[in-house]
């Protein structure tokens, strides 16, 4: 017989953590299945980054996150989610993929991984969107020397770099860059940065940009990448220029193919929006909840970590509600 929960979490990052923590104070029993290492997405960000948000916007079940400077980076936020778990021991499998999640005739979910098989009568996904990165689909992205993740600058000291993009990774990426000794080259799709860039990132970009240190093409794409070479179109002209490596910095997404696997309906247009009750948390299948950053689709910029921390608390006042309702 298989271990039967209240609720399977699918997804140890601070939303999924947030949701046990909800779980285990309702007398609810739960597991945590992740794929990865803890807060795997956090743990993957790169090695310097700082958090927009400030500590205890991040805080999940009131433990305080205590932090010199007002904005975390990221190793601060890793040792605050290993202390959480410290204290609140969780029920957690770490290294273990979910593959299937099925319905069974007792109306409750059977979970295949890649270690066992479980059941349980709800499931959250809170699975994030940065394992699967956007692509630019163009001739040569498949090379060795092209990135979609970026941890730190020094194996790009000292060659010729182009980074692809306007967000805070691609303008982090390209200053590191840069003042490790890098020929640094921005392309970037918009006329302009984000208007979400970091207010305290942009003044240093623009700067770097105006005096000549970093060259930026705005309007601009990458349409071919060679062995020892890129070709970029400009608004004025196609040009080739010497490159050793890209970092194709533009984004990353939900897995929607899991999601539709399961059972969640995508909405059919370009931000492909998983349905899901914005009170309840709960999608189209019954007993299968939605939380954190996977609730937006393409809008990964929708949810993070401090307006999505309610969800465990709406996820969980669903279910007791309906316990109370079978009663």
């Amino acid at each position: 017989m298989k271990e039967q929960y209240d609720l399977i979490i699918v997804g140890a990052g601070p939303i999924g953590l947030a949701c046990a923590i909800e779980a285990k104070r309702n007398n609810l029993s739960y597991l945590i299945i992740e794929k990865g290492a803890l807060t795997n997405s956090l743990y993957n960000y790169p090695l310097y980054m700082t958090f927009f948000s400030t500590a205890e916007r991040l805080e999940i079940g009131e433990i305080p996150f205590s932090c010199i400077s007002p904005k975390p980076g990221r190793q601060e936020a890793l040792e605050y989610y290993r202390n959480i778990h410290k204290y609140f021991n969780f029920n957690l499998h770490l290294y273990e993929e979910v593959l299937d999640i099925n319905k069974n005739e007792s109306h409750h979910f059977d979970v295949k991984t890649s270690k066992n098989s479980y059941s349980s009568k709800n499931i959250v996904i809170a699975t994030g969107f940065y394992d699967i990165p956007n692509l630019m689909n163009i001739e040569g992205e498949d090379l060795p020397k092209v990135h979609h993740y970026y941890k730190e600058a020094h194996p790009y000291s000292f060659q010729n770099i182009v980074v692809v993009g306007a967000n805070n990774s691609s303008v982090d990426a390209a200053l590191e860059c840069y003042r490790k000794g890098a020929n640094v080259t921005m392309v970037i799709r918009g006329s302009e940065f984000t208007h979400r860039l970091k207010y305290w990132v942009r003044p240093d970009i623009e700067n770097r940009i105006s005096e000549g240190s970093i060259k930026a093409y705005f309007n601009s794409n990458v349409k071919q990448i060679d062995e020892n070479s890129v070709t970029i179109e400009t608004p004025n002209e196609t040009i080739s220029i010497e490159n050793d490596t890209v970092l194709a910095l533009i984004g990353y997404h939900p897995n929607f193919d899991f999601l539709e696997k399961v059972g969640i309906k995508i909405n059919d247009d370009e931000l492909k929006t998983p349905t899901y009750n914005s009170e309840t948390m709960e999608t189209n299948v019954d007993g299968l909840y939605l939380a954190g950053v996977v609730c937006g689709g393409m809008s990964t910029n929708l949810w993070f970590i401090e307006n999505s921390r309610v969800h465990a608390t709406q996820i969980v006042i669903a279910i007791l509600a309906k316990q109370k309702n079978s009663n």
